[in-house]
């Protein structure tokens, strides 16, 4: 079930018990959020959107400002899991011959998932916009389990075999980052500009190779 979705039946109700009613809360949130952003989406919205009663929403969550921080924290998480599967695609077992080609691959890779998810792109926005309100999204975006923190541990499986030279693995993911996924970012204005498959790889390929010229080794 892709993520947003909830199961309903009969005349609007979720389907099930208490976690199928937990889905269609976070489900209807992340929509409306996205969408409408925080001050303009209701609690009453949700729970039209999700087909449970606002009690409901507040038994499970308190108030609409925890239901918004535990949905980005969830959906961001998610995001991360995506990306961290195409670390372990392309960032694993690295042939010495074929390092450019993987980070190149790699960079590819989560960028054209960037490019073609809006949600993720929309999400990007929200918490941009509502970080002012919001100083707890920072936590979010730190989290242990974060992408930087998850390409640093890769970036020093490779210094560790000798293929680059990584002082600081966190200052080293934070430039393979930003020559990559931050160009991408800048150029689509964070998803709000469509970006080609050909514009994606060939910022991928000159991210990658600028890169390489300053962490590998030899």
């Amino acid at each position: 079930m892709a993520v947003g979705a909830h199961p309903r039946s009969g005349r609007g109700r979720p389907a099930g018990g208490s976690e199928q009613k937990r889905a269609a809360i976070t489900g209807a949130a992340l929509r409306l959020f996205l969408r409408d952003g925080f001050a303009r989406t209701s609690v009453d919205a949700i729970a039209d959107e999700a087909g449970v009663s606002k009690r409901t929403i507040y038994n499970h969550y308190g108030d609409k400002e925890n239901l918004f921080l535990s949905v980005v924290g969830d959906t961001y998480d998610s995001l991360i899991t995506v990306v961290v599967g195409l670390m372990d695609k392309y960032l694993t077992d690295v042939p010495e011959d074929a390092l450019e080609e993987r980070i190149v691959a790699f960079a590819a890779a989560a960028g054209l998932m960037a490019a073609r998810s809006p949600e993720r792109s929309a999400l990007v926005r929200l918490m941009m916009a509502e970080a002012p309100h919001f100083p707890e999204l920072m936590a979010v975006q730190m989290r242990p389990r974060g992408i930087t923190a998850a390409i640093a541990d890769r970036l020093s499986r490779l210094n560790a075999r000798g293929l680059l030279d990584v002082a600081e693995p966190e200052e080293a993911a934070n430039h393979l980052f930003a020559l990559t996924m931050g160009q991408m970012n800048n150029r689509s204005l964070f998803g709000a500009v469509p970006l080609t498959e050909a514009e994606v790889r060939r910022m991928a390929t000159s991210g990658a190779r600028a890169f390489l010229r300053a962490y590998r080794r030899g």
